[in-house]
Formats: structure tokens, C-alpha cells, sequence
């Protein structure tokens, strides 16, 4: 995280109601919030999950400095009481989670927060920027990945990511995606993303000649060269320049470890010259990088045409999801917690029905076929519901209520896991490299037809019958 202390990384909203729940004495109440959203980017079958670290640090750091405080009455607008309260504030809330790497669908919570009222409320924005921005990068990593069909796919896109926390925390969430490194120096250091990289256009500009720049190169870096053959002319210069400091300077030392990088040009074509110029020189060894403005679209076709690549450079299109660049998580209340104990569930309404929300503290669980082992459906239950497994359950798809499946040998897992506990955080994070294997391994148990990029097949998410039903009785009550 680039600053420690962002309590005020907040809506001006969150802060005046806050004070008005202080005042009116809802700051006691017990709420509970789900982050949820309503559509796939890229037209997508499905998401996945990113961001829950950066959530836990935040909240395990979340306090107002006195320099907040001072701002904050400088508004002229805030109670005294209220600024009390904020000096001595720190979430002692539960939030409950799906892991990082865990692939989510359409409007079933992916983390909720049930707290007092106030902290419930001022965690929105940072909660939802965090969820919204790494799900969203690891989402579009994963298109990516899957459509290089077990290429290499590395993240280059820092210079074009909107601000230092989109290129940092952007490219974390591109590695737990399926990237397997990144050109960013900083998320190397802070998560542990492998960090790589060689050189650049002015590298070579800056010598005499292009094989002059090569030669260098290999000599500095024998273990680690990727020559960057298109500064001036791919196949008259760049590729034998290469070939030829390659015999020169790595071949007698015994290193096979290298490669050539193709950044413009026609990607499809040059790399079958490339690989062809490399293979009659002797050199079957050497890989073959390319970049330059890629996506899932683009490598797709560059895969039908034969193009001959080991490893892609994806950048802007990547660090930005430039085809679908706003991942719309949403933060609603859905039950508030009387004096009793008693949860009250809470919806809300809209002509929009897309915009209508699934009431209640809640459970969501995955079935899986226990012959496959593959992912068949979710539902959303109600949070003291238990599943009988021996029973076949009957889930409806939410999108076409006429179609139904019908489970018989299958496996429930509860997708939400305790994160914070009263405060505290109860939640073992697991590594970096630890969540990108998770992440892969989940991806393999979606049927195929989930996973295709144009009309991919709906996967099922349901309410349970006692949700369904709850959720019609104020739908009736309020009037829909």
C-alpha cells in the first residue's frame, strides 16, 4: 500500500451520515453490508476475486490522525461528539470473504461486513475501489492468460496504468490472474510478483551501431538477455545482429537461456521469419517475446495464424482492461440487527429489477459434481441454513427462472470464509504464489463452456427457497 493512512480515502457521505447515526444513536446498531456485482466484464462467464490483502491492511491500520481530525472540523460541519468518536476509532466489526482466486458470478456477495453502523459504513469507498480494481485486472489477466493456450504471459503495463497504486497493485492482481511476472520493480518488492525486464529502444540508440548494443548487453547480462530486435529493421539488422552476438558472446559459454523481443510490426509474420532465421542459424533454443498493444482478442488470432511466440508482453490493454475498464461492485445494506439480537433483513427496490438487491445475512455455497470434480452451481442461503447433500437439490437459473438443474451426487462449500473477527484478524493470508496456484486450480474446475469469451454458457446462481421467499415478502410489502 503506497500510504499508510487512508481512513480518509473515504465519500464525503460516509462521513456526514456517520455523524448523523452518532446523533440520532444508529451508531449502535449492529448492520450488515454486502460487496456484490451485477456484471461480468468483456461480456465474460464469470470473474475472479482480488484485492483481500490490501483490504485486511487497511482495516488493521484504519485510525484518524489528529491531522484528519483538524480538517475534518475545519468543514464547520461535524459535531465535536463525532470528532471524539473518530480519534478513538478503530473497526471492531466481522467481515466475512470469498479468497483471492476464487472465480465469483453475478450478484452473490464476494465479502460482507456486518459491524456497528458507522464502521460498516466509512469502509465502503476503499472497500469497493480495492475489490472493483483487482478483480478487475485479475479477470482480464485470466482472458488473457487463457487465450495464450500455455504461453508465457508476462505484465508491461505500469507507464499506462491510471496512477502508482493502479500499476502496483494492478500488476499483483494481473500474477494472481495466471501472468507469470511483471516489468514493475515495486510490486516485486512489496508482494513478491517476479519483477523482470532488459532493455529499451534508447538502450540501442545510445551506442554506434545496433550490434554494438547487443554485444554489450550480452556481455553485462549473459544469464538474463532478451534483445530488442526492431529499433530499426527486424530481418535486415535486428534478428542477424542478434544471431550473431548470441555465437559470439553466449553459445561458447554454454548458456541456452535467451531471446529476442518483437515490438511492432506484423507480429504473425515477423515471428515466423524470426523463428525461421533463428532455427537454420542453429539456435532452436532462443524464445521469441512479443508486445505491442495485445489482448485476448489479438492473441487469439496471432495462436490461429501459427504465429511462433513463447512469451507475451501485454500492457495498456491489461493494466487498464481497456475493452471493459470498470468493474461494478456495488456496497449494500442488506440487514440491520435490533436490540433483541434479531436480524431484520433489508432490500432495496428498484424499476431497474437489475438494481434490486438480495436481502439478509447470508451464506453462498458451490456445489460441485462428485464425479467430476467440476463446479455446477451456486446458491444463496439464508446465514443458518445447512445443506443436506444426501437430498437432490433443485437450482433454478436467476437468469431464465424456466430452467432449472437438478443435483444429485455433489459436494456444498461455503464460498465466504471469516476474515475479521470482532476486530481481529483471523484470516491466515496466504502467499502470493500460493493464491495464483489456488486461482488456477479453481479456473480448471469451470466447465469449458463457462470459459468461452463470446456467449458463454450462464452458470447457475440461485436463491435458496427460504431466501426466494423473504426476499418476495418485501418486494410485496414495498410495493413491487
Amino acid at each position: 500500500m503506497l500510504n499508510d493512512n487512508l481512513s480518509l480515502l473515504c465519500d464525503f457521505y460516509e462521513l456526514t451520515m456517520s455523524n448523523g447515526y452518532l446523533k440520532n444513536g444508529f451508531y449502535k446498531k449492529e448492520v450488515y453490508f454486502d460487496l456484490f456485482f451485477r456484471k461480468v466484464p468483456d461480456n465474460g462467464g464469470f470473474a475472479i476475486v482480488a484485492g483481500l490483502e490490501q483490504v485486511i491492511e487497511y482495516i488493521n491500520n484504519l485510525h484518524f490522525d489528529e491531522s484528519d481530525i483538524e480538517y475534518l472540523r475545519s468543514k464547520n460541519l461535524f459535531d465535536e461528539d463525532f470528532l471524539e468518536y473518530l480519534k478513538k476509532f478503530r473497526f471492531s466489526g466481522d467481515i466475512y470473504a470469498v479468497p483471492e482466486g476464487t472465480p465469483i458470478f453475478p450478484n452473490e456477495p464476494i465479502l460482507t461486513v456486518k459491524a456497528p453502523a458507522i464502521e460498516a459504513q466509512l469502509i465502503e469507498t476503499f472497500l469497493l475501489l480495492t475489490i472493483n480494481h483487482q478483480t478487475l485486472i485479475a479477470t482480464k489477466a485470466n482472458r488473457i492468460v487463457r487465450a495464450a493456450q500455455g504461453r508465457a504471459v508476462l505484465e508491461f503495463g505500469s507507464r499506462r496504468a491510471q496512477g502508482a497504486s493502479g500499476a502496483v497493485d494492478g500488476a499483483r492482481a494481473a500474477y494472481i490472474g495466471g501472468c507469470l511476472g511483471t516489468a514493475c520493480t515495486l510490486t516485486d518488492k512489496l508482494y513478491g510478483v517476479p519483477a523482470g525486464g532488459t532493455m529499451a529502444h534508447s538502450w540501442i540508440q545510445m551506442f554506434d551501431s545496433e550490434y554494438d548494443a547487443f554485444k554489450t548487453y550480452c556481455e553485462l547480462y549473459p544469464e538474463n538477455t532478451t534483445l530488442l530486435v526492431d529499433t530499426y529493421n527486424t530481418l535486415k539488422s535486428g534478428i542477424p545482429n542478434a544471431i550473431k552476438v548470441f555465437k559470439e558472446v553466449l553459445v561458447p559459454k554454454g548458456i541456452k537461456n535467451f531471446a529476442i523481443r518483437l515490438d511492432s510490426g506484423d507480429i504473425s509474420y515477423l515471428s515466423k521469419r524470426a523463428r525461421k532465421m533463428l532455427d537454420d542459424a542453429g539456435l532452436k533454443e532462443c524464445k521469441i517475446t512479443v508486445s505491442n498493444s495485445l489482448d485476448e482478442y489479438l492473441i487469439r488470432d496471432l495462436m490461429m495464424q501459427g504465429a511462433e511466440i513463447d512469451t507475451f508482453g501485454v500492457g495498456e490493454r491489461l493494466i487498464t482492461s481497456s475493452s471493459s475498464p470498470v468493474f461494478g461492485g456495488v456496497y449494500k445494506l442488506v440487514a440491520v440487527e435490533n436490540e433483541g439480537g434479531e436480524i431484520v433483513p433489508k432490500i432495496k427496490v428498484s424499476e431497474n429489477t437489475a438494481k434490486i438487491t438480495n436481502p439478509h445475512f447470508k451464506k453462498v455455497y458451490r456445489y460441485f459434481d462428485n464425479e467430476s470434480g467440476k463446479a455446477l452451481a451456486d446458491e444463496l442461503c439464508v446465514y443458518d441454513e445447512i445443506i443436506d447433500t444426501t437430498k437432490p437439490r433443485t437450482i433454478f437459473d436467476s437468469n431464465a427462472t424456466w430452467k432449472t438443474k437438478t443435483l444429485t451426487n455433489f459436494t456444498a462449500k461455503e464460498l465466504l470464509v471469516p476474515v475479521f473477527k470482532n476486530g481481529e484478524c483471523v484470516y491466515n493470508q496466504p502467499s502470493i504464489n500460493e493464491i495464483a496456484d489456488y486461482c488456477r486450480k479453481q479456473i480448471d474446475l469451470l466447465w469449458d463452456e463457462v470459459k468461452r469469451f463470446e456467449n458463454p454458457h450462464t452458470y447457475y446462481v440461485d436463491l435458496s427457497k427460504k431466501l426466494y421467499e423473504i426476499k418476495n415478502i418485501l418486494l410485496n410489502i414495498y410495493g413491487v
